[in-house]
């Protein structure tokens, strides 16, 4: 599966409100992405609560991996923007 490697641009990591914008445009997208960080199993990046339970703070890497290019893309630009702001 395609996979990018970015890292957290959220100031305080991926929490609640960067974490509700990227389930919400993976629901949007309508196909399956994955987020992972080393050392642990992926999780669907369509829910809100998984992606949270990655632990992920600014700087972290995390690997964004979907079959669907432009929304790959998209989330990983949205991982590596800073939702905060």
């Amino acid at each position: 599966m395609p996979s990018i490697t970015v890292a957290v641009g959220s100031s305080i990591g991926l929490h609640a409100r960067p974490a509700a914008v990227i389930a919400d445009a993976v629901a949007a997208a309508g196909v399956p992405v994955t987020l992972a960080v080393e050392g642990a199993d992926p999780v669907d990046a369509g829910s809100a609560l998984m992606i949270m339970t990655l632990g992920a703070t600014k700087g972290v890497e995390v690997t964004v991996s979907s079959e669907d290019q432009p929304t790959l893309d998209k989330v990983a630009e949205l991982v590596a923007a800073d939702l905060d702001a």
